[in-house]
């Protein structure tokens, strides 16, 4: 049985945004404080190519702050790519502690499908 779901991203788990980090060929995400252009953010910040300040992610909120100033600062396209990674990779890890396998597929769109196969291990990770 198929099963479409639309997730809301709420970055809550440093292991799964590293993995994405990993998974894009971004440096790995540090605890910090970072100067954004109106202020401050502390959390993981992660710095996405050409983006003149980092993306800073609060786990504890799932909240994100950046300052691309409407895309002049960075490509807002970077911060998706990420947020789907930090998405596929949840999602690998969540199905791999119920002893799921995770089959994925990159779509012609750039959306990416995962197919979570129930009780079968690790055996298409």
């Amino acid at each position: 049985m198929s099963h479409i779901v639309t997730i809301q991203t709420e970055v809550r788990d440093v292991e799964a945004l590293g993995l994405a980090c990993r998974r894009l060929e971004l440096g790995e995400p540090v605890q910090e404080t970072v100067p954004l252009f109106s202020g401050e953010a502390t959390g993981y910040a992660v710095r996405l190519p050409d983006w003149r300040y980092p993306v800073v992610f609060d786990v504890e909120r799932g909240q994100v702050r950046y300052d691309n100033f409407e895309g002049r600062w960075g490509e807002p396209a970077h911060l998706n790519r990420l947020l789907q990674s930090y998405g596929v990779e949840k999602c690998r890890l969540e199905a791999r502690r119920k002893g799921h396998s995770v089959l994925e597929n990159q779509l012609s769109d750039g959306s990416i499908k995962l197919t979570i196969q129930i009780g079968e291990g690790h055996a298409n990770d």
